[in-house]
């Protein structure tokens, strides 16, 4: 993610996250750093907690139908054909989802495996810009936002 949960959600609460994209009922949608699949979004929950079994069951609904929302809103806006939804937080080890849009035209070896199999250099070579992205930013925020 190149910061941390806790980083991301601090950031955003103040208006200075550039990857931010919205505010959403259980916390943030920011594009990832890595954008080797356009439209790589990871939710960030407001307030931070360590995984999905610290939330109660109103909070897992919440955040649950959030990452199924952002899911939609990558269908419509990037014209994925497909959405793989992963909660891990093995390395930064607070709760988050990557919700990452899958294309027809990865080549097949890629696309029927999950997002990671793609080589170090392949994810890295196309990071989040600020400047690039604010077109996709404006488009998703506002397919999340008339979901909500």
């Amino acid at each position: 993610m190149g910061i941390t949960v806790s980083q991301g959600v601090e950031l955003a609460r103040i208006g200075k996250n550039p990857s931010s994209i919205c505010r959403m009922p259980s916390g943030w949608a920011v594009l990832c750093t890595m954008q080797y699949l356009s439209g790589y979004i990871i939710l960030l929950p407001d307030p931070v907690v360590a995984d999905l079994n610290a939330l109660n069951r109103a909070q897992r609904t919440d955040f649950l139908n959030d990452m199924a929302v952002v899911g939609d809103a990558l269908l419509e806006v990037t014209g994925a054909y497909r959405i793989n939804y992963a909660i891990m937080g093995n390395s930064d080890q607070a709760l988050h989802a990557h919700i990452v849009p899958r294309f027809m035209h990865e080549p097949d070896e890629l696309r029927q495996n999950h997002p990671w199999a793609y080589s170090p250099e392949v994810m890295n070579s196309n990071l989040f810009d600020a400047e690039r992205d604010r077109d996709l930013i404006a488009k998703l925020a506002l397919a999340i936002q008339k979901r909500l």
